[in-house]
């Protein structure tokens, strides 16, 4: 497994990461797509928000990550015993989490739940896989924003549902698995089918956007309401 990580090479990210708020605890931002959450075990892959922030913030430490293609909010924690209330309330399911997301095609549904258990198989790494019998329990919303269409530049025309995803558990790709379960994948997404469209001339991002997070402060226990808007 490690080979295969090894031979992944980030390509270079030119966006910044804007910082939303920051006091002597926490650091909220906006992190930019295409950028690493953690710095990779390939020497080629040392940009990272956790590199570019230890700059600042040299005893800070990732709470959570966001997938390399994923943009939109992250909280850092500045020191150990803020990391560990963070992930306390993560780990206990009491952060509320928001994305934004563009599916392929017209969802039929206006909202609804996906309830799919995801499981690690190496065979198929990095994929993971819905497995009823080896897969820990997964749990997300969908709500339909808006549903268009899209022409591209050589004239074909895209079918795109805009949603809003409320993931109620924190699986690895869980919410690019569960968009591929309902046949609609994400917009980008290189592993779950949305990347080769139909007539399209290039490949987008990941069409998913971080963009709300609801945790209670470690220190003055108010709640922290946290927004990012939409980029696409």
């Amino acid at each position: 497994m490690s080979t295969i990580l090894d031979t992944f090479i980030a390509p270079p990210c030119h966006d910044q990461i804007e910082i939303l708020f920051q006091d002597e605890h926490l650091v909220l931002i906006n992190k930019p797509s295409g950028l690493l959450s953690l710095s990779g075990k390939n020497p080629q892959n040392i940009d990272s928000v956790h590199y570019r922030l230890i700059q600042i913030f040299p005893d800070c430490t990732l709470v959570h990550r966001l997938d390399f293609g994923t943009s939109g909010l992250m909280v850092i924690a500045r020191n150990k015993s803020i990391n560990a209330a963070l992930c306390q309330q993560f780990s206990q399911r009491t952060v509320s989490k928001v994305y934004d997301a563009l599916l392929c095609g017209h969802l039929l549904d206006d909202e609804g739940v996906i309830d799919a258990p995801i499981a690690k198989d190496p065979a198929l790494f990095p994929l993971m896989s819905i497995c009823a019998v080896h897969g820990k329990p997964a749990r997300s919303r969908f709500r339909v924003v808006d549903r268009f269409y899209r022409e591209e530049e050589n004239g074909s025309v895209l079918a795109l549902t805009r949603v809003q995803l409320t993931p109620e558990t924190g699986r690895t790709h869980q919410l690019r698995i569960h968009c591929q379960q309902l046949g609609h994948p994400i917009l980008g997404c290189d592993l779950y089918g949305g990347r080769l469209l139909p007539g399209t001339e290039k490949t987008p991002r990941l069409m998913l956007h971080a963009s709300g997070l609801h945790f209670i402060h470690p220190i003055s226990e108010k709640l922290v309401e946290a927004h990012s808007a939409c980029p696409f």
